[in-house]
C-alpha cells in the first residue's frame, strides 16, 4: 500500500507537513484528528453486546420463533448503528464548512457565515455528561444564529486526559477557518 506523505527514502515530505492544510482533496469531509480512546471503546463494547444479540438470534431463530429472532435481529441492528454513529460523532471539516456531526444531528456551517473559529477558557461537560468542569472550548462565531457554537471540548470523549491532542484539532480547525474565511 503505497504511503503518499513519504518520499522515496522513507522521510516525510516536507512540503506536505509544513503546510498548514496538508490535504490535497480539500473538498472531501475529514475529521482533522483521531477518534479518542473513550469514543472507540465504547463503540467496541456497543459491538461486542451486538455481537451477543446476534449470536442469541441464531439460537431463538433455531430454537423459537421467526418474530422473536426478528426482534434481537432489530435490536442488534440498532445496537451495530448506534456503535457506527458514535464512531463519526465530531468535528469533520472541508472546503464548503465546518460540520458538527452529534449522535442524532448534523449541522454544517459554511466558511461564509463563520465570523471566528477560537479557544476559550469556559465550563464545558465531561465525556457529554450534565457535570460541568472547568476547561477548554473551541467555539466557531456564526452570522445566522450570532452566538457561538461549541465545536470541541478538552473533555470530550475525543479529547479527555489529552490535551495535546485536544491543541492539535483546536489548531487544524482553525486553520482549516483562516485559509476559508480568507478564500472563500
Amino acid at each position: 500500500m503505497p504511503l503518499h506523505f513519504l518520499t522515496a527514502d522513507g522521510e516525510p515530505d516536507a512540503a506536505l507537513s509544513e503546510a498548514p492544510l496538508p490535504y490535497e482533496e480539500r473538498e472531501r469531509w475529514r475529521r482533522p484528528y483521531r477518534p479518542g480512546p473513550w469514543r472507540v471503546a465504547a463503540s467496541a463494547v456497543a459491538l461486542l453486546i451486538a455481537s451477543y444479540l446476534l449470536l442469541s438470534t441464531l439460537i431463538i431463530a433455531m430454537a423459537g420463533t421467526a418474530a422473536e429472532a426478528g426482534a434481537c435481529l432489530a435490536a442488534a441492528a440498532l445496537v451495530i448503528a448506534y456503535a457506527l454513529r458514535m464512531l463519526r460523532v465530531g468535528v469533520w471539516v472541508s472546503s464548503h464548512g465546518i460540520r458538527r456531526v452529534s449522535l442524532f444531528r448534523t449541522v454544517t456551517l459554511a466558511w461564509r457565515n463563520v465570523t471566528s473559529v477560537r479557544t476559550a477558557q469556559q465550563p464545558v461537560r465531561w465525556l457529554g455528561l450534565p457535570r460541568t468542569v472547568q476547561g477548554q472550548a473551541l467555539l466557531a462565531g456564526s452570522r445566522e444564529s450570532g452566538a457561538a457554537q461549541t465545536l470541541l471540548t478538552d473533555h470530550d470523549a475525543d479529547f479527555l486526559a489529552r490535551p495535546e491532542a485536544f491543541d492539535r484539532a483546536a489548531d487544524m480547525v482553525e486553520a482549516w477557518a483562516a485559509e476559508y474565511r480568507r478564500h472563500p
